[in-house]
């Protein structure tokens, strides 16, 4: 009888065991994307220079959804280099939507299944809702007396900028740069390979990303110039008023930052509808002013005008379609063995 009693006894902890278990794992499943009583949660994996526009951007998305559906949502933001954003995802990071420095990032995603084909044409302006430019920022006085690109290959000059292998915006820096050169010598390849080879023995740091650079640049000190996207540029003079000046090159290039929804992870989250409407709202008028005064370019044309005392609208910029698009512009320049290899290790 008293083995029997501890029998039951046995199976009922272990029943009760088994059904606390089962709870957490429901709990746990839960709170993963919609949490107890907190709305839905969002993940934008983004490119390092956008973590102040998208602090904004999330507070205004998350009270216009509030008013539009009376439900309250998180927005959990992550930043690195594009270049590793994109692989992350691709390695498992569950972004709900990316937003990333250049198409090709987004489009890694797509042949890893999963983003559906079409992306780029799922949103106005190839799905870039803002875009930028690259300029070089330079300390107050501007002693080294940079100008232009040619200015950066000189002896003595000391270069920050990104790896183009990790960062997106590094690939745009590197292309600027390209452009100006190919410009100069009539589209002598060669003489567009010396030149920036010389340009990068010049680089005293190569950070892994664009944010890296900056604050190798603006927080330790180092360097003579930053090849820096505008929006970061104009980020680093606010916040260090009277240190820094910005210095337009002659050539630069239309920088287009990309936005995509994650299908996959959408899909088995259930923010598909959610995470649609985060990236049509970058277009509305509120969010295209708030990327205005965060420095990017408003891809609405008439709200692009009322920041023309803020940005030069009249640069002389290439775009990625004169590289043949951004495949073509990685066979070429940055996969492995391509052009940036041969230089950089030359």
């Amino acid at each position: 009888m008293k083995e029997r009693t501890m029998k039951k006894r046995t199976a009922a902890g272990a029943l009760i065991i088994a059904m606390v278990f089962l709870a957490l794992l429901a709990g746990c499943g839960k709170s993963s994307k919609t949490g107890d009583n907190k709305g839905m949660e969002l993940l934008n994996v983004s490119y390092d220079p956008t973590r102040e526009f998208y602090a904004k951007y999330n507070e205004l998305f998350s009270e216009y959804w509030k008013d539009k559906t009376g439900e309250e949502i998180t927005v959990t933001q992550s930043h690195g280099g594009s270049g590793s954003q994109a692989r992350s995802v691709i390695e498992g990071n569950e972004a709900d939507v990316v937003t990333l420095a250049l198409a090709h990032d987004v489009t890694a995603i797509e042949e890893a299944g999963l983003i559906e084909k079409g992306w780029i044409e799922e949103f106005d302006g190839n799905s870039a809702p803002y875009t930028s430019t690259i300029v070089f920022l330079v300390r107050k006085g501007n002693e080294k007396g940079i100008q232009d690109w040619d200015d950066l290959v000189k002896d003595g000059v000391e270069v920050i900028t990104p790896n183009p292998k990790t960062s997106g915006g590094a690939c745009w820096n590197f292309l600027a740069a390209w452009a100006y050169e190919q410009k100069q010598n009539g589209g002598d390849e060669e003489a567009a390979k010396a030149f920036l080879n010389k340009l990068y023995e010049n680089v005293l740091v190569l950070d892994s990303g664009a944010r890296g650079a900056t604050n190798t640049f603006v927080e330790n000190g180092q360097g003579d110039v930053l090849i820096a996207w505008e929006n970061e540029a104009y980020l680093s003079m606010e916040q260090y008023p009277g240190e820094y000046e910005i210095v337009a090159p002659s050539i630069s290039i239309l920088a287009e930052p990309s936005v995509a929804v994650v299908d996959s992870n959408a899909k088995d989250h259930g923010t598909e509808e959610l995470s649609k409407a985060y990236l049509e709202y970058l277009y509305s008028a509120d969010a295209q002013r708030l990327a205005g005064e965060n420095y990017y370019r408003p891809s609405d044309q008439e709200i692009l005008k009322e920041f023309s005392d803020q940005f030069n609208l009249d640069m002389d910029l290439v775009t990625i379609d004169d590289f043949g698009g951004w495949n073509a512009a990685y066979d070429t320049y940055f996969n492995d063995g391509a052009v940036f290899d041969q230089i950089y290790g030359s």
